[in-house]
Parts: C-alpha cells; structure tokens; sequence
C-alpha cells in the first residue's frame, strides 16, 4: 500500500517553526536552524501543518509504505546531525515505543566506530529523559498517562496509552464502572494508524452513538480493545478512514476488527470502510458486525 508523508525542503525552510504547534504528534521540532521531522512513524500525513509554513518548505508525498524500520530509520537520519537523532529516540520514549527505543540504542552501540558523534552521549541524555529508570539492555520505557513531556501539537490529539490499575475491579460498583479505553484519542480523523496502541491488537470501530446506547458498553466490549470511532453519516472527508483502516490492517496488523454500529441505515457505511479497507490490504482478518438497537440491545452479531 502507498502512505502519505511530509517530505521537508531544507533550502526553502527558515527555521521559523510556526509549524510545529500544528503537528498533532509534536513529530515536527526545530533542531539546528531547520525543521526536522523526529518521527516518521507517528506523521499521519494529514498535513495540517503545511498552511502555517510561509515558506512553502513542506510537502506531502505519496510513497509504498515498506514496514518500519528502526534500524532503517537511524542509518537517514544520521546524516541530519546528533541533536535531530536525540530528538527521535526522546520522542520514541515519550509514546512508550519501548521496542523502537532499543533498537535505536542497538544501532547507535552496533555503528558506534562508524559516526561521527559520541554515540555514549546520545544514549546518556536519552537515559535521563524524563527520568525514567533504564532496563541494563538499555532503556526499558514505562509510558504514564501522565507524562505530558511533549513539544508542540495539540494536547486534545496527543497519542497516549492509559494505563489502568490492576486492581481497580476491587472498587467497582454498578454506579461506579470503571472505564476501560486504554488510549488516547480515539476519534478516526484524530488516530494514528501507527501509534503503539494499535500494533497487534484487537480493534474496535463503533459509530458514535454506540457507547451512549449502551450502558454496558466499556465493561462488555471495550475492554481489552483498541478503539476508534467514526460516523459515517456526519464526518466529513472519509477517505481517510478506508487509508487509515488499510494501515492498521497492513502495518499495524491489527488482529481482528469489530464493527459495532447502530441499527439506523446510515451506520451501514462504517462495516462498508472497513470492507472496502481490507479489499485495498495485503492482509486478511477477521472482522465482527455487531448491530445495536436504539434501546441498547445486540440486535445481531455474526462474522462477515
């Protein structure tokens, strides 16, 4: 599959960094005069940072999506200096991208006689970022719901795995359901198709009036699942969720999807992205529809 991503011309761009507040994962910074983008993994190449670049310096280009690399990753971006290397492993550490993180300090400590800056250094500061204890195999990653430590982007869109507490049942009554979403955001125009949360797991992509019909909603179907949700009837430029849904299942590799929607005729259109997405994917999985009644009733549910 094709992905779209920014691509930076370093003569045309100043430094002004007027773009950086509006890249919703803070994969944009200013590092030694230009704007380099520390996180290929998190750009969602929606492009809303292009309008504030007065330079023109910021494309989007449209390239087959190989599956990321790590390693990959480091040996381009060695070139752009050590502080723009610094600035994609803290940024890996901030969004618990604890197997990216040591694959990065693998490759610094595998090339370590081959670049030009002090690798031990570079691992050092990123130790310390954010003070979070190190594993000896170097950086194990810990990602709180409240680490905030993050430049630029908005703080409403901001990729973040909510941790739950182990015993949080103990507590629980029927007006006390604790929730169960483990991520943030969840709505699909605001997702990452790449982000942490999404690798391996088992989707679920409810319209919006699902969870508000539904008083056992977090409890009986939420947990233990990634979400996203859509309406297909009131969102506007969908196309990005079919492109989006592909990269799940492609690169994300999502285990199984369900589509849990209402049972009015428009709710029809999330199960028809999500075909559409898999007919457009390498990958095949399975996927559930599970239709809700307006009182809040499973009215049907079968694999399709």
């Amino acid at each position: 599959m094709k992905r779209d991503i920014l691509k930076i011309d370093e003569e045309l761009c100043n430094g002004c960094g007027q773009c950086v507040p509006n890249c919703h994962e803070g994969a944009l910074q200013v590092i030694d005069g230009k704007i380099r983008l520390v996180s290929e993994l998190m750009c969602d190449g929606l492009g809303a940072c292009i309008g504030h670049c007065p330079e023109g310096a910021i494309t989007i280009e449209t390239r087959e999506a190989e599956p990321y690399s790590e390693a990959l990753v480091m040996s381009k971006m060695k070139d752009k200096g050590k502080n723009t290397i610094i600035a994609h492993m803290k940024h890996l550490k901030d969004h618990g991208e604890t197997g990216f993180l040591q694959e990065a300090v693998l490759f610094l400590k595998t090339n370590k006689t081959d670049l030009n800056f002090d690798t031990d250094s570079i691992i050092h500061e990123v130790h310390n970022h954010g003070n979070i204890a190190a594993a000896a195999t170097g950086l194990h990653i810990q990602q709180h719901s409240n680490n905030h430590q993050h430049e630029g982007g908005c703080p409403g869109s901001r990729t973040m795995v909510l941790e739950k507490p182990e015993d949080r049942e103990k507590n629980t009554t029927l007006s006390n359901q604790p929730s169960e979403l483990r991520q943030w955001p969840v709505q699909m125009h605001l997702v990452n198709p790449n982000a942490p949360y999404f690798r391996g797991s088992d989707l679920l992509l409810a319209a919006d009036c699902v969870a508000f019909s539904m008083g056992g909603f977090h409890s009986n179907y939420l947990r233990g699942k990634s979400l996203a949700i859509a309406c297909p009837k009131l969102d506007h430029g969908t196309d990005i969720y079919i492109e989006k849904l592909t990269a799940m299942i492609d690169i994300s590799k999502v285990n199984t999807i369900t589509v849990m929607m209402m049972e009015v005729p428009c709710c029809g259109g999330l199960l028809q992205m999500v075909r559409t997405a898999l007919a457009n994917s390498a990958r095949k999985v399975p996927v559930k529809q599970m239709l809700v009644g307006i009182n809040g009733e499973v009215l049907e549910e079968e694999w399709v």
